[in-house]
């Protein structure tokens, strides 16, 4: 019992189990894997949190627990993985600040869901934003009715933006307190 409380296995501690070429490159495919997936199969679901965002935190937290649960993994493995993460994290924000096309391709123009009042239905069908779930998104901002959108937009991180008509206003144009 008082091995347990107290006795360390430094070599599983601190010595791999695995080639770190594997680790690095387990942790390139499964970053690269997950950022394309996410890219295009959660546009929206993504939200407030970017996709690499949510990417690089799903992932540390799994390969942090390899490394610390004892699983038959090491440390250093553990840090490893980490390490890899963080660099492919790195470099993919690098290259979409540096090429114009890989930002376009990293976050995506903003796709119209309505254009003067009107539905852009193919576009909305190509996101499977149903009606109801776009007239809520407008009603969160204030407004009732699709016509009074001049335009509304799913952004690359899967807000929905909305520009509402100007308010017309009422009887000319008003000089101090008299109408002219």
């Amino acid at each position: 019992m008082s091995e347990t409380l107290i006795g360390v296995d430094w070599e599983s501690l601190f010595v791999p189990t695995v080639a770190l070429l594997e680790i690095i490159l387990r942790g390139t495919l499964m970053y690269l894997g997950i950022l394309v997936l996410l890219r295009f199969v959660l546009k929206r679901e993504a939200g407030t949190v970017s996709t690499s965002d949510l990417l690089v935190i799903v992932l540390i937290a799994e390969a942090a627990s390899n490394g610390m649960m004892g699983e038959s993994k090491s440390v250093p493995e553990g840090i490893l993985l980490i390490g890899t993460i963080f660099f492919w994290s790195y470099v993919i924000d690098w290259l979409g600040y540096r090429y114009p096309a890989v930002e376009k391709m990293l976050h995506p123009p903003p796709l119209p869901l309505v254009k003067k009042g009107k539905l852009l239905r193919r576009n909305m069908r190509h996101e499977m934003i149903t009606l109801a779930e776009l007239e809520s998104q407008l009603r969160e901002q204030g407004i009732e009715d699709v016509a009074e959108v001049k335009a509304a937009y799913l952004e690359g991180d899967g807000k929905i933006s909305v520009i509402p008509f100007e308010p017309k206003s009422g009887g000319g144009r008003r000089d101090g307190d008299r109408v002219v």
